[in-house]
């Protein structure tokens, strides 16, 4: 199956809504998911800490994956975001064919 689901965590709700209409504007992804109020812990230059977060969600396809994570990287704020893609093993058969079909070239 094609479709992948690709976290990122941004710093802010502006950045994530932004980089949500980004990356479905250039059919990079069928649909992004913003979740506020997330709370990562992480080791980062040898200290742990703590930070309030927003998570998107891209869903996505194999074939678009590659150009996902260029521009999410260019929009990105992060020295290093994170920028994890999963495979989706099922679901619903109409939805994963129109994420496939969202993300492909633009209907004339």
């Amino acid at each position: 199956m094609p479709v992948l689901v690709c976290f990122s965590a941004c710093p802010d709700l502006a950045t994530a809504s932004r980089i949500a209409e980004a990356l479905v504007e250039a059919r990079l992804a069928a649909c992004v998911n913003v979740l506020p109020a997330v709370r990562s812990t992480y080791r980062w230059e040898g200290r742990v800490t703590s930070d309030d977060e927003v998570l998107v969600i891209a869903k996505t396809t194999t074939e678009r994956i590659d150009a996902l994570t260029l521009r999410l990287r260019e929009l990105h704020p992060y020295t290093l975001p994170e920028i994890v893609a999963l495979p989706v093993a099922g679901g619903l058969p109409a939805y994963l064919d129109w994420v496939v079909a969202e993300t492909g070239p633009a209907p004339d």
